[in-house]
């Protein structure tokens, strides 16, 4: 397994690349298939949290990644390389997906959950869809809309369709809190989210194509 660090605005010594080597000596083990870890870590000149570490891991299939930022490097490694094994451990233990019969939660309770959720992973760059086969198109697109100070990213994922284990598959993957997909056994718009523990919800968005099947029979 290739391990490749890269440093910006930082020089990386000794001591942080062998305390990497040791901490990522359990990669193997959860993750046999994974060829090439590359770790960057940056230096930002702010006042708080301007050391990051961003993890990748590179094997066959999607890409598994965790990043930190705190005031030390070497606590952030500390806590890139715990937020790595979890989600290698997640996928390592993953269990099979069921679409329960319980009563779902309401759109509007779904959407405060993944509202809240994404405010504390702002900081992870990669969005659904970034990893894997798909193609990503950034179109970078930032710019107040009129008069408000809102700014728009806009993106667009290309990807074939999947199931619903393999879409959580995906998100606990980048270690995000929703993952919007094409779901192959319903053919719609779809996210999923997570709830509590190894609980999930999924959300799916009817067309008005769709709709004017349902009302016509």
């Amino acid at each position: 397994m290739e391990i490749v660090v890269t440093g910006r605005h930082v020089q990386i010594p000794d001591r942080f690349r062998e305390q990497l080597d040791e901490r990522l000596a359990k990669v193997p083990a959860l993750a046999p298939k994974v060829h090439r870890i590359d770790v960057v870590v940056t230096h930002e000149r702010v006042a708080r949290g301007s050391e990051k570490v961003e993890i990748t891991c590179h094997a066959k299939g999607p890409v598994i990644r965790a990043e930190a930022c705190l005031d030390d490097k070497y606590a952030a490694l500390d806590a890139a390389v715990d937020k790595l094994m979890d989600r290698l451990r997640r996928v390592h233990d993953k269990r099979k997906v069921s679409r329960g019969r319980r009563i779902p939660e309401s759109v509007a309770q779904a959407t405060a959950r993944i509202d809240a959720s994404a405010n504390g992973a702002a900081t992870d760059d990669t969005s659904a869809g970034d990893s894997g086969d798909g193609r990503v198109d950034d179109l970078e697109r930032f710019g107040a809309l009129g008069n408000s100070p809102i700014e728009v990213r806009e993106k667009i994922h290309t990807a074939a369709p999947m199931s619903l284990e393999d879409a959580v598959n995906q998100m606990e993957l980048v270690g995000h809190d929703f993952f919007l997909f094409h779901d192959a056994d319903t053919d719609r718009p779809s996210v999923v989210y997570r709830r509590r523990g190894w609980s999930y919800g999924v959300l799916h968005l009817e067309t008005d194509a769709d709709a004017a099947v349902a009302a016509t029979g």
